[in-house]
């Protein structure tokens, strides 16, 4: 049986770890470096670097410090923040990454995922997207939640995966940083849509949280989470046996 994977997920603005709530009021947290070597060595699965303003920003991501990150992990390393182009896939591989994260830049560029698909392979493509409800429906934001597209986001992941992406991130605006549980809802409305992984990524807030997203929702492949790891709130170790008592595979 295929383990659930626990991501801690680094948001770095101006070379700095951060945290906020529903996308909102960043708050300092630490160096990126020094928070994946202490991942690394946790028992996190994987981790995710974001760098949160360079689409905003309309800059490329901050390579030194990516390349400073990736040579302290020895766990898979997804990189996202301002990916736009296939030269921007190549850069940030070539940096350490194992997998790329693409956003806004696929929302700009539909044509991206396809092409990064076809030169690197579907695993190395991750679809993020930020996902919240407008007047019912489940909408995509784009520049790190701040622009509603008004796509509908299930059309939007469903396009995106047929067309190459390897993995989904669902990114829930609505929960992110409220810690009161996972989005069960849009979660289970993308896993609907899609065959590839899906990683849930907003909300978590007890080690509860993470057994009831698995055991409700089957077909999720990840819980991706920041401030309640950052902060010490869940220790990872004691997460994974708490998942393998209730009978959830884990690496431990």
């Amino acid at each position: 049986m295929i383990t659930k994977r626990i991501i801690p997920c680094l948001d770095v603005k101006d070379g700095r770890v951060v945290k906020g709530t529903n996308f909102l009021s960043l708050r300092d947290v630490s160096s990126p470096v020094e928070l994946a070597s202490f991942y690394s060595r946790a028992g996190a699965d994987e981790l995710v670097f974001y760098d949160i303003t360079a689409s905003a920003q309309g800059r490329r991501i901050f390579t030194d410090i990516l390349r400073d990150t990736a040579e302290r992990v020895f766990i898979p390393l997804t990189v996202g923040g301002g990916i736009s182009s296939l030269d921007d896939f190549d850069r940030v591989l070539k940096c350490g990454a194992d997998k790329v994260s693409v956003n806004s830049g696929a929302i700009n560029d539909p044509g991206l995922i396809r092409r990064a698909a076809e030169r690197y392979g579907n695993q190395c493509v991750v679809l993020s997207v930020d996902i919240k409800r407008v007047n019912g429906r489940f909408t995509v934001f784009a520049k790190g939640g701040r622009v509603n597209t008004e796509l509908d986001a299930l059309d939007w992941i469903r396009r995106c995966t047929s067309e190459g992406a390897g993995e989904v991130v669902v990114n829930s605006i609505d929960t992110d940083g409220v810690k009161n549980g996972f989005d069960l809802e849009m979660l289970d409305a993308v896993c609907s849509v899609t065959d590839v992984p899906v990683i849930a990524s907003g909300g978590a807030g007890s080690i509860g949280d993470f057994v009831t997203l698995f055991k409700s929702l089957p077909k999720v492949d990840a819980g991706l989470a920041a401030s309640v790891f950052h902060f010490g709130e869940i220790d990872i170790k004691e997460l994974k046996k708490a998942m393998a008592h209730e009978n959830i595979p884990a690496r431990l």
